[in-house]
């Protein structure tokens, strides 16, 4: 006797959208932009779906299955594989992963939610420094100020700009914090906790092997501790303006724990002043 599970409510819905969406860019791209020769009998407007499973490396039945609404289960490296054959731009690519149900394994550094308006409002705080992170400590946006609090962020590639990679591997961040051993478990415990509802997704798995390769992460991993979001007094050892006693403030930018605007208050006068003179630095370099 063959049983037939139930349907995912919405689940078919999103495969034909799928389909329909793999489809129109499929038909939109000429095989010269692929490198491919064009041919003399080409009825098909744009690549055939040959092509597409050719530059995917999948099978052409596969794909066809997947152009044709099939429930099949595709994979965020298939995914990831067609977003490049199709040549999607970063808002399609992002829809892609979204109708598929699949976390993309390799975001771009830009957020879609890092606005025009967010990054003037950045600029507007200095000279407080201001970022803004996702749940994964990913530094999304930041002001010039933020950018030589701890490091010159300017300096590091854009997929190293996590505070955690930085925290546990960037000399000139470790430097910065007055007390390491307990910003470590702070954060150690603090990512713990958010990666709870993200165990399965291939962002948050590649992250957490680049920080087993760090020596201080892996002991402290291994204590299981969990702590929830909290704002604090911290102390910087500025390596341009010396001392910094700074309020710590997340501001919630969409459901807690997701992305954040962090901000930097001086907590007295004599860091308020310190915060000036690193702008006045930061602005110096520009």
């Amino acid at each position: 006797m063959t049983t037939v599970s139930p349907e995912v409510p919405g689940s078919g819905a999103r495969r034909h959208e799928l389909a329909g969406f793999l489809r129109s860019r499929r038909e939109r791209i000429t095989p010269e932009q692929v490198g491919l020769p064009r041919g003399r009998r080409r009825r098909t407007p744009g690549l055939r779906r040959e092509e597409v499973a050719q530059l995917s490396a999948v099978g052409v039945t596969w794909y066809t299955w997947l152009e044709q609404a099939r429930d099949i289960q595709v994979s965020p490296q298939v995914l990831d594989a067609l977003a490049g054959a199709l040549l999607l731009d970063r808002g399609e690519r992002t829809h892609l992963f979204s109708l598929a149900g699949a976390v993309d394994p390799a975001p771009g550094a830009d957020c879609t939610g890092v606005t025009p308006a967010l990054r003037e409002l950045l600029t507007r705080l200095e000279p407080f420094p201001a970022c803004v992170q996702n749940s994964r400590y990913d530094i999304l946006a930041y002001n010039r100020t933020y950018g030589r609090l701890l490091c010159d962020l300017d300096d590091i590639a854009p997929e190293d700009r996590n505070c955690m990679i930085l925290a546990f591997t960037n000399e000139d961040w470790r430097a910065a914090v007055a007390d390491l051993p307990a910003a470590h478990r702070l954060m150690t415990a603090k990512f713990r906790g958010a990666m709870a509802g993200h165990l399965a997704e291939p962002a948050w798995k590649a992250l957490l092997g680049r920080l087993g390769a760090a020596p201080d992460f892996a002991e402290i991993w291994a204590r299981h501790e969990v702590v929830g979001t909290a704002n604090r007094t911290k102390l910087f050892h500025n390596a341009r303006v010396g001392p910094l006693r700074l309020d710590h403030t997340d501001l919630w930018l969409g459901p807690s724990p997701g992305p954040r605007m962090v901000t930097y208050v001086p907590a007295d006068e004599e860091s308020r002043q310190g915060l000036e003179r690193l702008l006045e630095s930061a602005l110096a370099d520009a």
